[in-house]
């Protein structure tokens, strides 16, 4: 059904209400997509873009029930990508002679997706223009890597309104076509998840290419997007998004994401965030399973945050896949501004965490001191854990921070009376053969040591756990 958007210009589109993954099923569509198509009828009759290949018999058979199909004089192509001109092989069957307008580009990926060199292509590029009639125009404006080598926009005179192609949209289904008729947390939701996984590597050439088109003084009414809503009420709202985004943009926000096998690196990110939350209350921070959670809404936060920090368990003296695996659409997306660091648990060996760290660098991240404990954290491990995420807390402030402590309280004796702590209270110590740590506060139940027994009140007779070697082998941690 087609839908009137401005004067002569229809949406002749198709929604998607059951698509789930985008570039193969490396962006999931939870809010399912439409494909938006729209039909121009002036002194002459135009079609920008078609809808995805799966629909193709349908939307030919609805766009002829708006129209005579011979009677279609131009077809734009603003993205040659599947699912914008997905159509075209079923469409050009009925009609093999309509002009098709693109960029020079855009006929080598044409081609190589339908196989029709001998379709009637005419190649456009910025400032070349199309008289559909009645004092209308079409204007073109190369938009080259945003997101494709043969991305486009299209421009009509009179109705000012921007076929934008993939700016400006997401990746969102709704009755309702136009911006001011959906609910705006999820549009806005959708939007922010869309540039971040889209368009964030591009980001340098976002402001050039906003700036190159508001420099045409060419009035926009209306933004007409090749996804999701039509933005109709105060359409350059979006377009001052994109430019904040597009500028390093960061929140006051830390993201945290890890994979684990035994829920040691867990323990470490839930003690980190405490960490951060202590020094910093203000600072939002987000923690996710990366085997448990959608990596797109995992990526999004990371675009919003001043700050990530990655753990894995160290596997095969390597990281988990599935960080690896996100490290590496981390270093694709280039997030610029923000700073990272790693963490981790292991057993044998933590090569994990220094892996993890030079891919944080190689992606271009500000790298702060990473951090290890071995075997699941004790309580000692958990309280490094805890100043490690206070440290960065400080480190990353986006703001002066007044940070309060606790003040320490005296050692009470058995008497009652203040005493002072043994020297070496509090000291941990770690087996030299076997580097199983002794942490006073937990003692060792199994040899009747008590937690809170210093190192010094340890029996002579003490075995170490790991390596039933005796206190004479630990040195202090």
């Amino acid at each position: 059904m087609a839908i009137q958007v401005k004067n002569n210009i229809s949406w002749v589109g198709q929604r998607d209400w059951e698509v789930r993954d985008f570039h193969g099923t490396e962006y999931k569509t939870h809010q399912g997509s439409s494909y938006n198509s729209y039909l121009i009828r002036e002194g002459k009759n135009v079609l920008i873009d078609t809808v995805d290949h799966k629909f193709s018999r349908d939307f030919v058979a609805n766009l002829e029930k708006e129209i005579d199909l011979a009677a279609i004089d131009y077809i734009i192509i603003n993205h040659a990508e599947e699912d914008h001109a997905g159509a075209l092989t079923e469409l050009m069957s009925r009609i093999p002679d309509t002009p098709i307008y693109c960029t020079t580009n855009a006929i080598d990926s044409i081609n190589g997706h339908h196989h029709h060199p001998e379709w009637n292509f005419h190649t456009v590029k910025t400032g070349d223009s199309l008289d559909i009639g009645n004092g209308k125009t079409l204007i073109f404006v190369e938009t080259p890597m945003l997101h494709w080598p043969d991305s486009m926009m299209t421009y009509m005179t009179e109705d000012a309104v921007l076929f934008s192609n993939d700016a400006f949209g997401q990746h969102y289904c709704d009755e309702h076509l136009f911006n001011d008729e959906v609910d705006q947390t999820e549009l806005y939701e959708q939007c922010a998840r869309y540039y971040a996984n889209i368009l964030t590597p591009f980001s340098r050439l976002v402001t050039p290419k906003i700036n190159e088109i508001l420099g045409f003084n060419l009035p926009v009414d209306m933004i007409a997007t090749s996804h999701g809503v039509v933005w109709r009420d105060n359409p350059t709202q979006i377009v001052a998004k994109y430019l904040e985004w597009a500028a390093d943009y960061q929140e006051d926000r830390i993201t945290i994401f890890y994979d684990t096998m035994s829920s040691n690196t867990r323990m470490m990110a839930d003690a980190i965030a405490q960490g951060i939350h202590d020094t910093d209350p203000t600072v939002a921070v987000k923690i996710y399973n990366i085997s448990r959670h959608d990596k797109n809404e995992i990526l999004t936060q990371i675009f919003r945050s001043k700050g990530v920090l990655v753990g894995s368990s160290t596997m095969n003296n390597v990281m988990m896949p599935k960080v690896a695996g996100m490290l590496e659409e981390l270093a694709g997306l280039r997030f610029r501004n923000k700073k990272a660091s790693a963490f981790g648990s292991f057993g044998w060996t933590g090569g994990a965490v220094d892996r993890i760290q030079t891919r944080l660098m190689d992606a271009g991240f500000d790298i702060a001191l990473s951090l290890k404990a071995k075997w699941r954290p004790d309580g000692k491990a958990l309280e490094e854990c805890r100043e490690h995420g206070r440290k960065i807390a400080r480190e990353w402030a986006l703001h002066p921070l007044n940070e309060t402590r606790a003040p320490v309280q005296p050692v009470e004796s058995a008497c009652g009376c203040n005493a002072e702590p043994k020297a070496d209270a509090g000291v941990s110590m770690i087996c030299t053969v076997c580097q199983w740590v002794y942490d006073p506060e937990l003692g060792e139940p199994l040899q009747d040591v008590a937690p809170g027994t210093a190192w010094s009140d340890v029996p002579e007779s003490f075995l170490c756990p790991g390596c039933a070697l005796g206190k004479s082998v630990f040195d202090p941690l």
